[in-house]
């Protein structure tokens, strides 16, 4: 007769655990930071306990408090609320110029590093044209030709920031293609399309996915900017730029307007930064 004995209760908790741990606390805080950002970007309602727009005169420039959290502004709404309301709209900036900076980066990376000679030369040197001008100055640039709005934010941002990623993005492509696994699918008669689809672009993109959420972060911070300086998303908005731009004038009364908001920017980035690169890590594990 066999005798079947059942597992012990929580041997199956353990590895879990185990791998929860291992993480480490910074990456875990990070995690949870990125995820209330997604839930006020999805459902703000859930975390904001004003509407943004509620205006209560009688309690103008309170300070921060239990009732309210980060303060209120100038017309009594709550900067908390605002705040989360204001997530859903930076982050789609970041999402949408960081999509933009990475299609083009792809588009002119591996045209450079596939074709070579000529073109591969034509396309760094206009690279190196963009690199001649700060990031944020040809972002000042074209929202200086087009006028502040959102969509001209994102596209702003993405141009400004395009030429970073599509050298990195070369770089790789030009590491991978000369790789063994490369040689071996070459070697098998797979086609220069399947080759490219299926080896080539998820091994060289692999590496750049801790630069790409760093790209979210600082395209926010970028946007925040050209908000804080008037060229952003205008006001009344709830956008963490126009919040700054909002809050700007009492900076040295009422610290809370400018402060928290700015804080909430900067931690945004470091988490999403430290999310990434622990990604990144996982990707690359896998890949050995």
């Amino acid at each position: 007769m066999t005798t079947i004995t059942a597992p012990a209760l929580g041997v199956s908790a353990k590895p879990l655990w185990a791998r929860i741990t291992a993480i480490g606390p910074g990456v875990l805080a990070a995690s949870f930071f990125v995820l209330l950002v997604l839930i006020a970007a999805v459902a703000p309602a859930v975390l904001a306990p004003y509407s943004p727009t509620e205006i209560d005169l009688t309690n103008a420039l309170a300070d921060p408090s239990w009732q309210h959290l980060f303060g209120t502004d100038e017309a009594g709404r709550d900067v908390f609320s605002r705040v989360v309301y204001g997530t859903r709209l930076s982050l789609g900036i970041g999402l949408g110029a960081t999509g933009i900076a990475m299609g083009l980066a792809i588009i002119f990376g591996f045209v450079a590093a596939l074709s070579g000679g000529v073109v591969d030369t034509l396309i760094t040197r206009i690279l190196e044209v963009f690199f001649a001008f700060p990031a944020l100055l040809a972002a000042l640039l074209v929202v200086s030709l087009f006028g502040p709005s959102v969509t001209t934010s994102i596209v702003a941002v993405g141009i400004s920031s395009m030429p970073g990623y599509a050298r990195m993005v070369r770089g790789q492509v030009l590491s991978v293609r000369n790789s063994g696994y490369i040689e071996a699918a070459q070697a098998l008669g797979h086609s220069r399309s399947t080759v490219i689809r299926q080896h080539l672009f998820p091994n060289a993109m692999r590496p750049l996915v801790a630069v790409v959420t760093l790209g979210i972060g600082q395209s926010i911070v970028w946007a925040s900017s050209l908000a804080f300086l008037g060229l952003g998303v205008p006001p009344p908005s709830p956008e963490w730029g126009a919040l700054l731009d909002a809050g700007r004038n009492y900076i040295t009364t009422q610290w809370w307007l400018e402060v928290l908001p700015g804080l909430v920017i900067v931690l945004f980035a470091i988490s999403v930064t430290t999310v990434g690169r622990r990604v990144q890590q996982q990707l690359e594990g896998a890949g050995r």
